[in-house]
């Protein structure tokens, strides 16, 4: 019996967290506190802008503006998302750049992560300051709801 009340604690409190759980995720943006687990807030916080730990905007490499994009991806507000969800990398062919609902198998992830088994470098290449974890828990967030264009 207590068994069974204690798991009907746990699956009740742990409704309550995921039920605020986007709220709890953008408090720890750190240097983007306006960042939130929508695409459209991280192409306006992440993609094109430096943060306030000088963190450089992706679109500084990742645009079609006066260059070729690096790894061809354009990470411009009207290409980026069509660039990203459900595209295999460049890099990485066995894996799509963002896989909805899987952020671990997503390749952006692992680049900005530094995961082991990326080609080339880190993101940013510059040598950082990289994404902050709460960062990178708010783009996994977005990336585990499925990758909406919101």
């Amino acid at each position: 019996m207590k068994a069974g009340v204690f798991c009907a604690g746990a699956l009740l409190a742990s409704g309550v967290w995921l039920a605020g759980c986007d709220e709890g995720l953008s408090t720890l943006a750190g240097p983007t506190p306006g960042l939130e687990p929508t695409f459209s807030s991280i192409q306006q916080h992440v993609f094109e802008a430096t943060d306030s730990a000088g963190r450089a905007a992706c679109t500084s490499c990742h645009s079609d503006q006066g260059r070729t994009p690096a790894a061809g991806l354009n990470l411009r507000r009207e290409t980026a998302y069509a660039q990203l969800v459900s595209v295999r990398s460049g890099q990485r062919s066995d894996l799509m750049r963002v896989s909805p609902g899987d952020p671990d198998n997503s390749y952006l992830v692992q680049k900005l992560e530094g995961h082991s088994q990326i080609t080339g470098q880190r993101m940013p290449r510059t040598g950082g300051p990289y994404l902050t974890d709460g960062q990178m828990m708010i783009i996994r967030r977005w990336i585990e709801r499925g990758a909406p264009n919101d």
